[in-house]
């Protein structure tokens, strides 16, 4: 392995996070505005669905990623007045589209850059390991990917150090020998707490929050993150 950032060795093994990260959210806007909501009401909805699943983790419960989206869908469309008649046929079609989304431009030449360099590639999400794979294999990546991990069959969700600890022995890696991915400072941040090395994707081009462990690495796409990790 090539040294990367800050001298060190490139990561033996790079777990993605899914949603946001990898995944572009972006049709969202338009099948939350058929369904007759705003398209500003995507980001505080997904963030929704993560508060819910964090609070559930809490108090020792977990549920499943799909089926807070939905509840949540359902709960913003009668608050919107839709019809009830039409609430389960909306909460469908967004759902649906939130299933066949795209990867972000960057992560195609990112991810075989990597596979390039000897990184092992997993995925860990929130989400279910079926939507990971969908997307991967639209993307012509599923081949460069060794396994889609689930928070589903982890003790806890993300960021709980057990989700992290679940998919190291999995992948039987070490902590130290791995780095998580993501967008999201708050998985970066529980990464780092459970040991593992952290590289951010600034896609929104915003400051890394200060209350947050700092990540070893950082950048704008995937492209630059792993030109400072293995170069």
């Amino acid at each position: 392995m090539s040294e990367g950032s800050r001298g060190r060795p490139a990561p033996a093994l790079v777990l993605f996070d899914v949603n946001e990260t990898l995944s572009d959210l972006g049709p969202l806007r338009e099948a939350f505005m058929a369904a007759g909501l705003q398209e500003c009401e995507v980001e505080p909805w997904f963030a929704g669905v993560l508060r819910d699943g964090f609070a559930l983790t809490c108090v020792g419960q977990k549920a499943s990623f799909a089926d807070l989206a939905a509840e949540g869908l359902r709960i913003r469309l009668y608050a919107g007045g839709a019809l009830a008649s039409e609430v389960d046929e909306h909460v469908e079609r967004v759902m649906s589209t939130f299933t066949s989304l795209s990867v972000h431009p960057d992560v195609v030449p990112g991810m075989r850059a990597l596979h390039d360099a000897g990184v092992r590639l997993v995925t860990l999400s929130n989400g279910s390991a079926g939507v990971a794979e969908g997307l991967l294999e639209r993307a012509g990546v599923a081949d460069l990917v060794e396994r889609t991990l689930s928070v589903d069959d982890a003790p806890a969700w993300k960021p709980h150090a057990s989700a992290y600890a679940y998919a190291l022995e999995v992948c039987g890696a070490p902590a130290e020998a791995a780095m998580l991915v993501a967008v999201h400072p708050w998985d970066v941040d529980g990464a780092a707490r459970a040991g593992l090395r952290t590289g951010w994707i600034d896609r929104r081009r915003a400051p890394y929050p200060s209350y947050f462990s700092e990540p070893e690495v950082e950048a704008a796409d995937l492209p630059g993150l792993v030109s400072k990790v293995c170069s």
